[in-house]
C-alpha cells in the first residue's frame, strides 16, 4: 500500500469513527427533552441529542469534501444499521429479569426515598419503536439531503467558500431532520400535538442553525489539519476526486 493510500484510509477511518460515535450517542440520548430555561436560562426545550449533532454536521461536511457523496452515504448507511442494532440490543436488555440483590442495592435514591431502579432502567432505555423509526428515517433523509446539497453548492462554488456549502447544506438538511424525527416518533407513534412538534422542532432547528454558524471556524481548522496531514498534492487530488463523484 502506498503512503498516499495509507493516509487516505487512515483519514477515512478516523472521520468515520468520529461520525459514528456521535451519531450513535445523539440517537441514544435524544429520547430526553430538556428545559433550556432551567439549564441555560434561555427559553425553549431541546432534545438532548442536538448537543452532539453539530459534531456530526462538521464530520459529514469534511467527509464530503475529501471523499465525496459516496463516502458520506457509505458511512451513513453503516451508522444507521449500527444504530438499529444498538436499539435492539438495548431493548432486549429491558426484558431481562432483574436480580433481587441488584434491586435491593438500588432501592432508595440519594434522599432515602423509595426508588424502583428496574422501572427507571426501562423508562430510560425501553424506547418505543416510533422513536427508533423516527430517528432512523430522519437520520437517513437528513444525511442524503446534506450530501446532495453539499455537492450541489460545491459544483457552483468550486474550491471556494467552504463555509457556504458546509453551512448551507446543514441548514437545509436539518430543516427536514428536525421535524421528521419529532413528527414520526412523537406524533405518529406518540401523543404529541402538531403544535408541540412545531414548537420543539423549530427550537431544535434554530439551535442547529446557530451551532452550524458558530462552529464554522472548526470546519476550517479541520481542513487545515487534514491538508497538512495529506500534503498539498494529495489534498488537491482527493478533492478533485470528490468533486468528480458521479453518484450525486
Amino acid at each position: 500500500m502506498t503512503t498516499h493510500a495509507h493516509k487516505k484510509q487512515q483519514l477515512y477511518l478516523v472521520l468515520c469513527s468520529i461520525f459514528l460515535i456521535n451519531a450513535l450517542l445523539a440517537e441514544i440520548i435524544g429520547v430526553k427533552i430538556f428545559s433550556v430555561a432551567k439549564t441555560f436560562g434561555l427559553t425553549g426545550d431541546l432534545t438532548a441529542g442536538v448537543l452532539v449533532w453539530p459534531v456530526v454536521f462538521i464530520t459529514t461536511d469534511v467527509i464530503n469534501e475529501y471523499f465525496g457523496h459516496r463516502g458520506v452515504l457509505r458511512i451513513s448507511f453503516l451508522t444507521a444499521g449500527l444504530i438499529l442494532y444498538s436499539f435492539l440490543v438495548i431493548l432486549g436488555t429491558t426484558h431481562l429479569a432483574p436480580a433481587d440483590f441488584w434491586l435491593k442495592l438500588n432501592s432508595t435514591d440519594a434522599q432515602g426515598r423509595p426508588f424502583d431502579i428496574e422501572f427507571a432502567y426501562q423508562s430510560i432505555f425501553r424506547q418505543g419503536m416510533g422513536i427508533i423509526i423516527g430517528s432512523l428515517v430522519a437520520f437517513l433523509v437528513g444525511q442524503v439531503l446534506d450530501a446532495s446539497v453539499f455537492q450541489l453548492f460545491r459544483r457552483i462554488t468550486g474550491s471556494r467558500f467552504i463555509w457556504l456549502r458546509a453551512t448551507g447544506s446543514t441548514l437545509i438538511s436539518q430543516l427536514v431532520d428536525s421535524f421528521v424525527v419529532l413528527y414520526v416518533a412523537f406524533h405518529v407513534f406518540g401523543n404529541w400535538s402538531l403544535a408541540q412538534v412545531q414548537s420543539v422542532g423549530w427550537f431544535n432547528y434554530w439551535y442547529k442553525f446557530a451551532a452550524a454558524v458558530v462552529l464554522t471556524p472548526l470546519l476550517y481548522l479541520a481542513h487545515y489539519i487534514i491538508d497538512k496531514y495529506l500534503g498539498p498534492e494529495e489534498t488537491v487530488e482527493m478533492q478533485q476526486e470528490a468533486m468528480a463523484d458521479e453518484s450525486v
